[in-house]
């Protein structure tokens, strides 16, 4: 075994190909003497609403180390000491999503305090909501701030942390959605402003001061927060689509309810922080407590049900009927997309809008979201076999593919595209013969014979 991996690695350096290390495939993760066998979540958001709650779930198992990623330390501390969290499992760490210095500094005390430990779970929670404001404010790095803190933060914390994920067993990353962002939905498509990137005008220029959208239009604080979480839905997908079989982590979105009480809603008119709570809860029947929330958003952390990849989770209770009279007599606690009640069973995987699903936005957005944040990506790779074997196989079958296409690609008579290899085949066959040596070169002719 140890020659084939050997004839891989050197195979991949005569190929020019970034092939991954089989030896990475078999490595496990050791028990870590700081952490234990827990595993290691980084929340964002945890000292107010969902984030808050999720953590304690998360913490109430005793299987989990969880890291809060939050702005101010001092409000973390107090609500630390208030819920109980065991200071032995939880640890807070500053990240301001307002700056993508913020972020990075934050990366390396997550680094640095992790130690050799790979994060399990990164749970992208923290958002701010500013739909009274006339005009925009202004991220420390020139963006609209709900954009930043919501949705471009997220993807360069996602960016930074993807390779050590990789490590983990059962690694996930999961991106707090909305029904807001989704626009298939009463709440998504019913209510003005309308999440709606269009052709991403003001993202492809930088979306920066004095941009304050994505899709390069006027101000709209409602519209800003839910085209932000179309953002994370969007992204999660496309991380699934190009991430999830190379590196073995589940990329998910979730809507966990309408919150009606969370701090989500402080900049609300003070009239509608008191009612909308009791207009949801007594007549769609959408609402759900912050408890409650977190405990779905915890779900979607520890469920082993929840290791699939490319989903949008979501629970059964709300506003698809039992409306009125009858909710008033069930206290709001109601079956239907959305609401309170069900229970753990109750989760589901929720269908998502056309604008969710458009892949060749997703894929502008994705590349216009890595040029403002600096995002750096690994390639992305197919599937290798997990087999070592296997793995030297396929590569020697990749190279000598290569070596037929340069032979195919070669100037010559009726050959009018551009030649943007060196077509010295000579030199290739003596390379091969160099670096497999007999025995692979037994291989190679193998696989040859087979495809002829």
């Amino acid at each position: 075994m140890t020659r084939a991996l050997s004839l891989l690695s050197l195979l991949g350096l005569a190929a020019g190909l970034n092939i991954m290390n089989p030896l990475a495939s078999l490595n496990t993760v050791k028990p870590n003497g700081k952490f234990g066998k827990k595993k290691l979540v980084v929340i964002t958001g945890t000292s107010s609403g969902l984030g808050r709650k999720t953590a304690g779930a998360l913490l109430q198992t005793g299987k989990y180390h969880v890291v809060g990623a939050v702005r101010d330390l001092d409000k973390m501390e107090v609500i630390a000491e208030l819920d109980g969290f065991d200071p032995a499992d939880f640890t807070a760490m500053e990240c301001e999503l307002n700056s993508y210095q913020s972020v990075r500094d934050f990366h390396e005390a997550l680094c640095k305090f992790k130690e050799d430990k790979p994060v399990d779970r990164l749970i992208c929670n923290a958002a701010v909501y500013q739909p009274s404001l006339p005009y925009a404010k202004w991220s420390v790095d020139g963006h609209e701030q709900q954009m930043q803190i919501n949705y471009l933060s997220h993807f360069l914390m996602t960016s930074l942390l993807i390779d050590d994920m990789t490590k983990a067993p059962d690694p996930r990353v999961i991106m707090v959605g909305s029904v807001t962002g989704n626009d298939n939905t009463v709440g998504g498509g019913g209510v003005y402003p309308i999440a709606d990137l269009k052709d991403l005008a003001g993202l492809k220029e930088g979306a920066r001061n004095p941009i304050s959208m994505f899709d390069g239009y006027n101000f709209i604080g409602a519209k800003a927060y839910k085209d932000s979480k179309l953002c994370l839905m969007m992204t999660s997908n496309l991380l699934h689509d190009k991430y999830h079989k190379q590196t073995g982590i589940a990329f998910s979105s979730i809507y966990p309810g309408c919150i009606a009480e969370s701090p989500l809603f402080r900049e609300k008119r003070a009239w509608f922080r008191k009612y909308f709570p009791i207009f949801m809860k007594f007549i769609t029947g959408g609402f759900v407590g912050e408890e409650e929330a977190g405990m779905r958003l915890m779900q979607v952390a520890h469920d082993p049900r929840c290791s699939k990849s490319g989903v949008y989770w979501s629970w059964n209770g709300g506003p698809r009927e039992g409306r009125g009279e009858e909710a008033l007599e069930k206290d709001g606690q109601i079956l239907g997309g959305g609401g309170a009640g069900g229970g753990w069973d109750s989760i589901y995987e929720n269908d998502q809008s056309d604008k969710v699903l458009n892949k060749d936005l997703a894929a502008d957005l994705f590349k216009f979201s890595t040029q403002a944040t600096g995002a750096v990506w690994p390639r992305a790779n197919q599937l290798k076999p997990a087999d070592p074997a296997e793995q030297f196989l396929a590569s020697v079958t990749e190279f000598m593919n290569r070596k037929e296409e340069l032979k195919r690609t070669a100037p010559g008579p009726g050959v009018v595209a551009v030649v943007a290899e060196p077509h010295r085949t000579g030199e290739l066959d003596e390379r091969i013969d160099e670096v497999l040596g007999e025995e692979g070169m037994k291989v190679a002719r193998s696989t040859e014979d087979s495809a002829a």
